[in-house]
Parts: C-alpha cells; sequence; structure tokens
C-alpha cells in the first residue's frame, strides 16, 4: 500500500491507496497531528511507500517523518504543481452536488471543506503513472 502525504504549514492531507487503486483512507488533519496519524497508519496498513509532495515545507516533513517511523519505507517526492486545481475537480467527480448546485457550472464551485486529502490521493496517482512510464 501507498501513503499518499500533502504537507502543509496548518493542515496536511493523507491518504492510502493499494495496488488494487482502492481508497482506504483519506482524511485532512491538522499539521500537529500528522506525525501521530502517520504511525498509526502505518501500522494500520502494509505501508510500501510514501509519497509526498514536493512543494511546501516537504524537506522539514521528510525528515519528522525519518525519524517517526521505519527507515526500510521509502519516501519518494512527487511534483504537487496544479494539484490542488485538479482536487477541485475530482472533489466533484467524487461528490456530485445535488440540487440547485448542479446548475452552477463547476468551475465557479467551492469544494465545502479542505481537499488536502484528495490532493494525497492525486500524489499517488501521479506516483504510479510514473512508475507505469519507467516499466
Amino acid at each position: 500500500m501507498i501513503l499518499g502525504f500533502d504537507p502543509g504549514r496548518d493542515k496536511c492531507g493523507l491518504a492510502v491507496k493499494g495496488k488494487d487503486q482502492k481508497i482506504s483512507y483519506h482524511q485532512v488533519i491538522p499539521s500537529d497531528q500528522a506525525i501521530a496519524t502517520i504511525k498509526k497508519l502505518s501500522q494500520q496498513f502494509p505501508i510500501e511507500t510514501i509519497v509526498m509532495g514536493n512543494q511546501t515545507t516537504s524537506k522539514q516533513w521528510q525528515g519528522k517523518i525519518r525519524e517517526a517511523i521505519s527507515a526500510t519505507v521509502p519516501i519518494v517526492l512527487v511534483d504537487e504543481r496544479y494539484s490542488t486545481l485538479e482536487a477541485r475537480d475530482r472533489y466533484w467527480q467524487m461528490y456530485p452536488p445535488k440540487g440547485l448546485k448542479r446548475l452552477i457550472p463547476q468551475g465557479m464551485r467551492q469544494p465545502p471543506r479542505p481537499i488536502d486529502d484528495i490532493v494525497a490521493i492525486l500524489l499517488i496517482e501521479r506516483y504510479l503513472t510514473l512508475l507505469s512510464l519507467k516499466a
């Protein structure tokens, strides 16, 4: 299984996805709970790789994760440019609007909650795409 991590200063997105493409977990959590949650997820799921965005504070988070979990789990940095825009579109695919909200053009809709967990899912997908291109 792959753990996706979208690091941030205030909040972080986490997701766990299996090789069967099934999402087993996704959540937005406060940054101060990220390491404890990653530890818990690595005990709950057989995490083989951690995929993380390469932009905001990624180097600092990489060190914190290394200290918290087994050094044998590789941490891979993935380009996270435009991931928030892509996550906005994915949110509406995962949670289609209902009622009158369906009439508002998708580009004008704002998700009603933070979407950092969806960014984490997209980071996993970007990593898997890179792997398939190398194969």
